[in-house]
């Protein structure tokens, strides 16, 4: 989020998400629980767990989804002082390039909103990890945690060598991972998008993953409430939900043919599906 430049306060406000999803989870109380594992058990779940990330990832290539996201703005007296709404139907190809058509997208009220953010909707925000830089990642067990009937293991996640925006366009996930101790599964990620610079800030964001026909645990919501605070120490604070759904398994090859189709290749006739291609994954 990049601060306004005719703004110089924005403090607290309310906003009232509906959706029982979220209501249903913060309301559970939990606590991290400290149990001691032996380090080549917790290099063997770390080994797992990222294993089947990249088995998920590829999975998701096979799948159309939709994204609706709303980022919000807040001035002094809880008022909503800029809003920011987007509705997105995604698909990828075979090599895990995501494309996106915008099915809404009023024009916003809200210009923090920048290309890093709409990168991390995307990316950071859903999935935090990305396979290909697994091994640019340190990994901390923290304990154990059960939520709702889960039993999960819990990871801190932080990048080996800290992303300089002057130097790199790639996006890194900073924060904590929760793992289903019996799948050896992520079920939840809590963390933010680096690097960050003193003008583009970033909410610490949760995400909530669901199984998809009994086969794949997709992230279904991200969510974040949070003051941000820039280095000539003005903030503002934004509240954001995005909901990913409509999880729809692919027919067929999907076969790029230039920067804005989509052909699926099925020995069917198939109808060409225009996807913008703004938002490609780099």
């Amino acid at each position: 989020m990049r601060k306004k430049l005719l703004t110089s306060l924005f403090v607290f406000g309310i906003l009232c998400f509906s959706t029982f999803i979220i209501a249903a989870q913060t309301a559970t109380a939990s606590q991290i629980v400290k149990v001691q594992l032996s380090q080549p058990e917790i290099d063997r779940i770390i080994k797992t767990f990222t294993a089947k990330e990249a088995e998920f990832r590829q999975a998701l290539n096979n799948y159309s989804f939709r994204r609706n996201a709303k980022l919000q703005a807040f001035g002094g007296g809880g008022q909503v002082t800029g809003e920011y709404l987007r509705e997105s139907l995604f698909a990828f190809d075979d090599k895990s390039n995501r494309y996106e058509k915008v099915l809404f997208a009023p024009v916003p009220t809200f210009s923090g909103v920048t290309a890093e953010d709409l990168n991390d909707l995307g990316g950071i925000n859903p999935f935090a990890l990305e396979p290909s830089k697994i091994s640019q990642y340190n990994f901390l067990f923290v304990g154990k945690e059960k939520v709702d009937a889960l039993d999960l293991y819990v990871f801190d996640v932080e990048p080996k060598i800290a992303p300089n925006a002057k130097k790199t366009k790639e996006r890194f996930f900073s924060g904590r991972v929760w793992v289903d101790v019996d799948d050896l599964l992520i079920v939840k990620t809590k963390g933010k998008g680096l690097p960050e610079t003193k003008d583009n800030k970033f909410p610490v964001v949760e995400t909530w993953r669901e199984n998809i026909e009994g086969k794949y645990w997709f992230p279904t919501y991200s969510y974040a409430n949070e003051e941000l605070q820039f280095d000539n120490g003005t903030s503002y604070r934004i509240k954001m939900l995005v909901r990913y759904t409509d999880f729809k398994e692919a027919k067929g090859i999907l076969r790029i043919l230039d920067d804005e189709e989509i052909v699926d290749e099925t020995t069917q006739p198939q109808p060409e599906v225009k996807l913008d291609a703004t938002v490609k994954k780099p």
